[in-house]
């Protein structure tokens, strides 16, 4: 084995042209580059960022959480001190006749009305 360990070092023309030939076959860099340009080399060879299931699935899924969420409330299973306060500032409000503004509505006609 020690024999063709030794044929790879020879600096013959066919020696340095099967290196590269294996090189190529295995992925690695065809000819000998300096450690800056191997930088860049590894950068390439990485899984891109948005491939990584590290970065990609860092952060819980929001939207199915919160719907699951909603149906557990909804059963009983779960209490939302928050949800609940605005559901019952919205019951106060409607209690003393105040209405919910609705975007687009028009306020003028309730300024009219009073005057």
């Amino acid at each position: 084995m020690s024999k063709y360990v030794n044929l790879a070092n020879v600096a013959s023309g066919y020696a340095q042209r099967m290196n590269r030939l294996s090189n190529r076959i295995f992925g690695e860099v065809v000819r000998p580059t300096n450690k800056r340009s191997m930088r860049v080399v590894k950068m390439f060879s990485e899984k891109p960022v948005d491939k990584r299931p590290e970065i990609v699935e860092y952060y819980p899924r929001l939207r199915q959480s919160h719907v699951l969420m909603k149906h557990l409330r909804w059963y009983g299973l779960f209490r939302d001190e928050h949800q609940d306060f605005k559901e019952e500032y919205q019951r106060l409000r409607a209690l003393r006749g105040k209405r919910v503004w609705v975007k687009g509505e028009a306020r003028k006609a309730d300024v009219k009305q009073l005057a």
